[in-house]
């Protein structure tokens, strides 16, 4: 395959899904049973037939995940630079349709902000913005990283997809990873969630972590945002776009992350609910599926769901988020992109992973030693 689109086309949303409904709780049972599983397994374990198997896959995946990350979890922090965008996204409060006051955060700004999260022990950081190429284009991203670069072991980003040349200058001025979430992989649904603007192109979305993988990114983050579409068939190709990826692009590492809709400025009512029970699930599958693989959590759950989580699982948190630009110092009141949950303090979240027996890491790897030399 030249890249995962091929693939993709390949296969078909509808008899995707009903393959996942038609699994048997003995295809559970054998994907239990199994130490390597397929994706053919993961369907299995992603089904309904798997629901009576829940205890059963939770306490799996807690072995597996202690096995390959001990009791360690990641800490990290999103840091919103700009909430200006040119997309019109049906379930985001940045659509550009939505009439809120613009910001755009200057080098000042981004430092204080930086500041407020050193103090608070931060060492990696996830940069967001809207996705406005002429506002908070390349060169923007660029000058955000290189003034930062020295405060952090790693810095990620969550922008607008960009092309492979882009990411090589980015790597090169201290980029460590990308998010970059499909949204839903159901491409006729996707063009109704995104009618307007350069998101709205679905195989150019589609394509950016191949562009990522050539460029020699560090790591790649996938996801899909639950709600647009049927959960199971989304999380379906979020696996199936995992496993291509570590065939073609096997020197990078990878994550997954599991946003559900949450409310906003204009808000979009989830198309299907995906309960606690059915994340829990599918966290489970993913740890089975790959035990190597780094699953990720955000502020956007609740304080039981995460407290819950965290053993199960999860191997990266986030803590006392704020998704608005400058909502550190700056500016606490600029519109958020979307409500958070789960609002407590940095120092409250690492007191409850610690009286679970969970040693907090700030920091794991230093990327930036030969840069900053």
């Amino acid at each position: 395959m030249a890249n995962f689109i091929e693939l993709f086309d390949t296969y078909n949303w509808d008899n995707t899904l009903k393959s996942i409904f038609s699994k048997t709780e003995v295809e559970v049972e054998n994907a239990l049973a199994k130490e390597k599983l397929d994706l053919e397994d993961f369907k299995a374990l992603i089904s309904p037939a798997a629901k009576p198997f829940l205890e059963r896959m939770a306490q799996k995946s807690s072995m597996l995940t202690k096995k390959r990350f001990g009791n360690t979890i990641q800490m990290y922090a999103p840091m919103y630079l700009s909430n200006e965008c040119q997309n019109i996204c049906t379930y985001c409060g940045f659509s550009m349709t939505n009439k809120i006051p613009r910001r755009t955060l200057t080098d000042a700004e981004i430092l204080k902000e930086v500041a407020f999260l050193k103090k608070k022990g931060y060492d990696h950081i996830l940069l967001v913005t809207g996705e406005a190429n002429k506002t908070v284009g390349v060169n923007y991203i660029k000058n955000a990283i290189k003034i930062i670069r020295s405060q952090f072991s790693n810095i990620t980003i969550e922008v607008q997809p960009l092309d492979q040349e882009e990411y090589e200058l980015l790597i090169e001025n201290g980029l460590y990873a990308v998010l970059v979430y499909q949204e839903t992989y159901h491409r006729e649904e996707y063009k109704k969630h995104h009618p307007k603007g350069k998101k709205s192109n679905f195989n150019y979305r589609l394509d950016t972590p191949d562009r990522l993988g050539k460029a020699g990114v560090h790591k790649i983050g996938l996801g899909a945002l639950f709600g647009l579409e049927d959960w199971r068939a989304d999380s379906f190709f979020t696996a199936l776009h995992l496993k291509y990826l570590q065939k073609a692009y096997w020197k990078t590492k990878y994550s997954i992350s599991f946003p559900r809709l949450r409310p906003h400025s204009g808000g979009l009512e989830p198309k299907v609910e995906m309960t606690d029970s059915d994340l829990v699930q599918l966290i489970c599958a993913f740890r089975l599926l790959d035990e190597d693989i780094e699953l990720s959590m955000s502020t956007r759950e609740n304080e039981i769901f995460r407290n819950n989580i965290v053993q199960l699982g999860a191997t990266s948190i986030s803590a006392e988020s704020k998704t608005n630009p400058g909502g550190y110092t700056v500016e606490p009141q600029s519109l958020e992109q979307f409500e958070i949950s789960d609002e407590r303090s940095t120092e409250e979240i690492v007191k409850m992973l610690k009286g679970k027996g969970l040693e907090v890491v700030w920091k794991d790897w230093e990327h930036f030693e030969e840069i900053q030399k």
